[in-house]
């Protein structure tokens, strides 16, 4: 699971550049299985005169993707900021170091540091007191490293920014609502699902990271209600979803399990992870066993899902990875992506590779 992300948002992978990535997978006895992500360029989100333009050259990418083989592309629609975390180190009490959305400091960063025009008037005044509280009792450092961690672009996102860059940015989504952008969404899914058609690839969008409004902007892939909005509006099998588990899971009225339940059919693809959610607003990345959703029973949907679609002559297995993963051992002190180091990851993989093979156990129903 990976893709080019030297090439800029907007730009047209090449079939030699694909070509290349394949081969040196390949080189090593593996095999690309999903393109994890094609960026998507703001313009496309704010429907603005430039997002024609863009929309052709992700489109032209996604077709020299299904020339090359690869039959599965995640992607996002979140606008200005990808997946977002206040802490990029949180103290677990036994398991090492954890990401975590606070959402008292994040309101702090909006209202008081940002200062984004309007931003008081978007949260609970209880809650914009806390937040002043903070920011009142933290010095330049450490208000440095949480706007660091809030806008610094997490991987997968589409830029690093500074204060003035994202406010900026942010202004340039002044009067787009949920309604507006879902039409954005619509309008490229209507150009790029009869690609993916031709060349049975399976679209994957990936749900809003946290699945919440940030710094007042739409976010649009955040509840059952709006899956159900985006698979009706363009109804193929090539359009479905990403199953985030931790990015559903960090909403408590989300039920992560009806939700893989009633959209089985159209998940092709799932990111396995486990958070566990605060009265506040705020969460924690847990162990992937641990937290507020059940594993073993997410796992389970996924594994008769695919024993349905193997009746059906449907062999493609519904490619997953375990998503981020505590700091461990000695991971700690290495320069790693946040969220991505090799242990933690390792661990939350062995867990679910476990519950897969107990679920499959011949003796299980014995």
């Amino acid at each position: 699971m990976t893709a080019l992300r030297d090439i800029p948002p907007g730009e047209v992978w090449s079939p030699d550049r694909i070509l290349r990535r394949k081969q040196i997978i390949e080189a090593a006895g593996l095999r690309w299985s999903v393109c994890e992500s094609i960026m998507m360029p703001n313009a496309i989100k704010l429907g603005d005169a430039q997002a024609p333009r863009a929309i052709a050259a992700w489109t032209d990418t996604l077709a020299n993707l299904g020339r090359a083989g690869i039959r599965t592309v995640c992607y996002n629609f979140m606008p200005v900021v990808d997946w977002t975390r206040t802490d990029l180190v949180y103290p677990m009490p036994s398991t090492g170091l954890a990401l975590r959305f606070d959402m008292v400091s994040f309101v702090g960063y909006d209202v008081f540091v940002l200062r984004r025009p309007g931003a008081g008037a978007n949260y609970p005044p209880a809650l914009v007191e806390a937040a002043q509280r903070r920011i009142a009792g933290m010095g330049p450092d450490d208000i440095a490293r949480l706007e660091a961690n809030i806008i610094r672009g997490l991987p997968g996102g589409e830029a690093s920014y500074d204060r003035a860059s994202i406010g900026a940015l942010i202004a340039q989504y002044a009067g787009l609502d949920d309604q507006g952008m879902r039409a954005n969404l619509v309008t490229l899914l209507r150009a790029v699902t009869p690609v993916a058609e031709e060349f049975g690839i399976r679209l994957a969008i990936h749900p809003d990271d946290p699945p919440f409004s940030l710094f007042g902007l739409p976010r649009i892939v955040s509840t059952a209600a709006d899956m159900r909005a985006i698979l009706a509006a363009v109804d193929s099998p090539s359009n479905g979803m990403t199953l985030c588990t931790g990015s559903y899971g960090s909403r408590p009225d989300n039920d992560v399990l009806a939700i893989a339940g009633e959209f089985a059919g159209r998940i092709h693809f799932a990111h396995l992870r486990n958070v566990t959610c605060e009265p506040d607003g705020s969460f924690f990345e847990d162990g992937h066993l641990d937290g507020g959703t059940d594993m073993v029973a997410v796992i389970d949907i996924l594994l008769r899902e695919e024993n349905r679609r193997r009746a059906g002559g449907d062999t493609m297995p519904i490619p997953l990875r375990p998503d981020h993963g505590h700091l461990l051992a000695d991971d700690i002190g290495k320069t790693v992506n946040p969220g991505y180091s090799f242990i933690g990851r390792l661990k939350g993989l062995a867990e679910i590779r476990g519950v897969v093979r107990a679920l499959e156990h011949p003796g299980r129903h014995a």
